[in-house]
């Protein structure tokens, strides 16, 4: 918050996903702290980083949720400001354009807050519902699947460096990353819409980070889907799933008649998760492909941990190309 005015008011909505019988939305309640994402010195990126971290919530107010239809939902931030909608709604598909998209706005319920509220009160979110011609879904993994990282590099220190101190105006996408992503979408028949689900173990603070590097770099619009800073630092039980684990099966278990294509890399533990995930959830996964990472121990424990895995078609990609081939031969993408 600056120190000689008060910031005004906005509302984040995180693009998520529903059905036609279920709206399913988040977002949260933030003061605005005028974070140029295009700002490129050292100074700036720091400063913005900082603002992300920090940010000034707008806690336990009212919010008014309005689709195209005029219907009204009110919800109310909780302590840190998010808010969480679930609501059993009938024809929402009625309402969807022609990639599955449904369009609505948030605004704060009493415009009289103290301060100004930017966009007119008026904060626009859209709702991903994936269309019955849809042949499978796609479930991806962010860091070092598609955007580079250094999740591997000794200490992270890569990754701090590329968080707090790259602007995503900068940041490189993984070669050929979009256009494979984009014949996914457009399916075998090339004419499609087949839905996309970004889940990362990233905090929802880098939300409009991760939104910005996605639409810079062409990657097909999808549902984004990230966890809570204060989950990054909890202890979990040895039973205790990890986010992303729980939140692919959630959308499995949101579509139970669509089958996915799940996708990650071998830096850390998606090998482990998605097998797991195929193992549970028998014909459900079409494919998993892992991107291979430039850290010999780790790519010789993926290897050994699929050398005579059958569940499901596993690829280890090393580059976009290889897996595109793959795809067309499988008859997943033209």
């Amino acid at each position: 918050m600056s120190f000689f005015k008060k910031d005004p008011l906005q509302i984040i909505i995180f693009q998520s996903y529903g059905r036609d019988n279920h709206f399913y939305v988040r977002g949260r309640a933030l003061q605005d702290e005028n974070i140029n994402l295009e700002r490129k010195n050292i100074f700036s990126l720091l400063i913005n980083s900082w603002k992300r971290f920090e940010s000034d919530e707008v806690k336990n107010t009212s919010l008014t949720i309005t689709l195209s239809n005029n219907y009204k939902i009110e919800t109310k931030t909780d302590e840190k400001g998010y808010f969480v909608v679930e609501k059993n709604l009938k024809n929402l598909s009625e309402l969807t354009n022609s990639e599955g998209w449904l369009h609505f706005e948030v605004s704060y319920t009493n415009a009289n807050q103290g301060r100004k509220i930017n966009n007119k009160n008026r904060f626009s979110g859209e709702l991903l519902i994936p269309s019955e011609t849809a042949e499978f879904g796609v479930a991806s993994d962010i860091d070092d699947t598609i955007l580079h990282t250094g999740v591997i590099s000794k200490l992270k220190w890569r990754l701090v460096i590329n968080t707090f101190f790259v602007s995503p105006f900068k940041r490189k996408a993984l070669v050929g990353a979009s256009d494979f992503y984009s014949l996914l979408h457009l399916g075998k028949s090339g004419k499609n819409a087949n839905p996309f689900f970004y889940v990362s173990h990233s905090p929802w603070n880098l939300y409009n980070y991760l939104d910005y590097f996605l639409k810079k770099n062409n990657f097909p619009k999808g549902a984004i889907l990230l966890r809570s800073v204060g989950n990054m630092f909890q202890k979990k039980t040895r039973e205790e799933k990890p986010q992303k684990q729980k939140e692919i099966i959630n959308i499995l278990n949101t579509y139970p008649q669509l089958s996915f294509i799940l996708i990650g890399d071998a830096g850390e533990h998606d090998a482990d998760i998605y097998m797991e995930i195929a193992k549970n959830h028998p014909k459900r996964i079409k494919a998993i492909y892992l991107r291979s990472v430039l850290h010999s121990k780790k790519m010789k424990r993926i290897e050994m941990l699929i050398e005579n895995y059958s569940d499901t078609q596993f690829m280890i990609v090393h580059s976009s190309k290889d897996a595109i081939i793959h795809a067309r031969k499988h008859g997943f993408v033209a």
